[in-house]
């Protein structure tokens, strides 16, 4: 039987009972022959507090264009973002990681709402994406991701500069390396104008996870934020959007074992973010795929490192797009072997079809093939041990240190970690422990760039570790291990730690461990009393009472007992 387009909206805009409803959206410019047809939410996170989705009310119009020239009628509705780069560094930030569940909360409500039969959702900065790809899964109707686009790079004397230069340039100037005029030229060019963060940070990791996995058409998030072709790219999306919902296309046809595994090696070979790991295992957790913090070890692993791009390499987003795109680097791991190309995309073809419609400029250098890697394994590593019996996860891309053990500098906020780095205070050899930064503790679960970019910029990058059950930008760079699990605030071993402590990250053998016994920590546990709450009521103390594990992806759930 075919699938009938209008299978949900019918029930607000068909038949007689609905007259009330039909004359209300009459109100507002819909006519008798727009509602007679198929009805598609188009959701998009505009907001004037960020360049990353600074484009996203220009692009709805394009999409919308698409969507109408395609037989449908759309209707755009909007929805929150949390820019990491603005708020990091202070409370704010705590904010960012509780946006991206409010997200997937708004689009699945607004479309249970109102019964749009396809939903396609404009996203940029970082949570905006794994959050729409959360409420298209849950919805399980024909939906469909589009990348607003990175920004372009900015430029000064000759070098492409992005934001994570403008973080580092503040610790080179608390160093006394740079002045204030010069740190004030840094700031002035490193970001020219709307698109997300240039490097393969976590939004353009996460926009790439969108096409290896399946929810986003392959190409479509290699075009810039500016680029001349990115208002084609959104006409050409909402016809897509309508096609994928005429074959009744949905994302549990998409999303397999097999589809997140792909997205997997894509972040390990592209070096992708930490952040990739959380927001994978919340996507997996929506759809009912068997996924573990583990997979993500095994799968980096035996994965190249293929694209040099910046944290750790040379190169931006756009000149990723120009060199020929994250198709490029899908064509790569499918010739050797690292993608499994069968996987069917909202586009109707497999990934690997997509894949050999990519156009490789010659003479590039930013993607390389599987059999001249620039380093046999992906970025990511988990490691566990008497710190992180749940897990926890560092980046390999930036760095070539396997092994570091120092004293523990303890810290239990963000801010007071800063003021000893800027400071001075902080010594080679040290290891840097940053606390009660957790999903619950935050809550909320920062981001630490300003702090790691603040080291590295100290000229302490290669001489300091530091470990956090908070997160880490995906523009971080040295040896930083985030999201260990459990955290402080659940009781976790790194609530134990006291000032002092020698702990020791073992990268080669997958530990993170403190030179103490399980009983002098079970000791210390027992003798320990956790913080009282930041916030007692409003949406993070809600956040803190359904959060999990960063383990488990910090999801946001009722509790077993109140779904039964």
């Amino acid at each position: 039987m075919a699938f009938n387009p209008k299978h949900l909206s019918h029930l607000i805009t068909n038949g007689r009972d609905r007259a009330p409803a039909r004359s209300m959206l009459k109100s507002i410019g819909f006519s008798d022959e727009d509602l007679a047809k198929p009805i598609i939410g188009v959701a998009h996170m505009w907001i004037e507090t960020m360049p990353c989705n600074f484009n996203h009310r220009d692009l709805a119009a394009k999409v919308k264009e698409g969507i109408r020239a395609a037989g449908a009628t759309p209707m755009e509705f909007n929805t929150v973002s949390i820019s990491d780069g603005v708020t990091m560094g202070t409370e704010g930030m705590k904010a960012s990681l509780v946006s991206r569940d409010l997200i997937a909360d708004s689009i699945e409500l607004v479309a249970r709402g109102y019964l749009f039969d396809a939903v396609i959702a404009i996203v940029g900065c970082d949570k905006t994406i794994p959050g729409a790809a959360m409420g298209l899964i849950r919805l399980d109707i024909p939906g469909l991701i589009l990348y607003g686009g990175s920004i372009a790079p900015g430029y000064l004397n000759g070098k492409a500069l992005t934001v994570q230069d403008v973080f580092e340039a503040v610790g080179q100037h608390a160093a006394g390396k740079i002045n204030d005029a010069q740190l004030l030229e840094i700031e002035n060019v490193a970001c020219p104008g709307a698109g997300a963060c240039g490097g393969q940070y976590t939004a353009n990791t996460m926009a790439m996870v969108m096409e290896f996995i399946g929810l986003a058409v392959m190409g479509t998030g290699s075009v810039s934020a500016t680029d001349p072709m990115k208002e084609k790219t959104a006409f050409e999306a909402g016809k897509y959007i309508v096609d994928l919902l005429r074959r009744g296309t949905k994302p549990s046809d998409i999303l397999t074992r097999k589809a997140f595994e792909n997205a997997i090696a894509g972040v390990a070979a592209t070096g992708g973010s930490t952040n990739a790991v959380l927001h994978l295992l919340a996507m997996a957790r929506e759809a009912g795929i068997d996924l573990n913090i583990d997979d993500f070890d095994t799968i980096s692993s035996r994965t190249p490192l293929i694209a040099d791009l910046k944290p750790g390499g040379k190169y931006t987003a756009v000149e990723l797009g120009k060199a020929g795109g994250i198709g490029l680097v899908a064509r790569r791991l499918v010739e050797g072997g690292y993608l499994d190309g069968s996987q069917m995309t909202v586009s109707g073809l497999t990934i690997g079809q997509e894949a050999e419609l990519a156009d490789e400029t010659p003479g590039q250098d930013v993607v390389f093939s599987t059999d001249n890697a620039l380093k046999p394994n992906g970025g990511l590593v988990i490691l566990k041990g008497n710190l992180a019996p749940e897990g926890s996860v560092v980046k390999l891309s930036g760095f070539e240190r396997k092994v570091h053990s120092g004293p523990a500098r303890v810290f239990e906020r963000e801010e007071d970690a800063m003021n000893a780095v800027t400071s001075g205070s902080i010594k080679s050899g040290d290891v840097v422990v940053i606390r009660y930064e957790g999903p619950k503790g935050g809550p909320g679960m920062r981001e630490m760039l300003g702090v790691t970019a603040a080291i590295v910029g100290k000229g302490l990058g290669e001489e300091v570790a530091l470990m956090t059950d908070g997160r880490f930008s995906g523009a971080t760079k040295g040896l930083c291990v985030g999201h260990v699990a459990p955290e402080a605030a659940a009781g976790g071993p790194i609530a134990a730690l006291r000032e002092g402590d020698i702990v020791t990250f073992d990268l080669e053998n997958r530990l993170l461990n403190v030179d103490l016994t399980d009983e002098e920590i079970q000791q210390r546990l027992a003798e320990w009393t956790p913080p009282a709450p930041r916030y007692t009521t409003g949406v993070f103390a809600k956040y803190r009472a359904l959060v999990s594990s960063a383990s488990e992806g910090a999801i946001t759930r009722p509790s077993n007992s109140e779904i039964q």
